[in-house]
């Protein structure tokens, strides 16, 4: 049974994600910073990724992630456990998700850690 949050803003399919909204939603430092923190492929509760930040921040964040495809939710009780979706991003998009995570956290002008293909 879905969730009631994912009955009203629901995450696309697979093959139905897009890249625009991919990297719009990667494109934020603290999203970037939750994507990392789930880059183990291991489920993280929503309060354990970025701690620091306001509930409503959160929220903002998490939903722009869901509804572009880039992490899945699933309810557990009273808590949200949250996954990467690394097989289907990997799938539509090879390599984008490691490009991204590759790359540090720095000014707009610098470059990533990896080479250019």
């Amino acid at each position: 049974m879905a969730a009631a949050a994912d009955l009203i803003h629901p995450q696309p399919a697979a093959d139905r994600i897009q890249l625009v909204e991919v990297l719009a939603a990667l494109g934020h430092p603290v999203r970037l910073e939750i994507v990392r923190k789930l880059a183990s492929g291991e489920e993280a509760c929503c309060g354990e990724v970025v701690p620091d930040l306001p509930r409503s921040s959160v929220t903002h964040h998490l939903k722009t992630l869901h509804e572009s495809g880039v992490i899945r939710r699933r309810p557990g009780g009273r808590k949200l456990y949250l996954t990467l979706r690394r097989d289907d991003l990997d799938e539509c998009f090879p390599g984008l998700l490691e490009l991204v995570l590759a790359c540090r956290s720095r000014p707009l002008d610098s470059e990533c850690d990896e080479q250019p293909l």
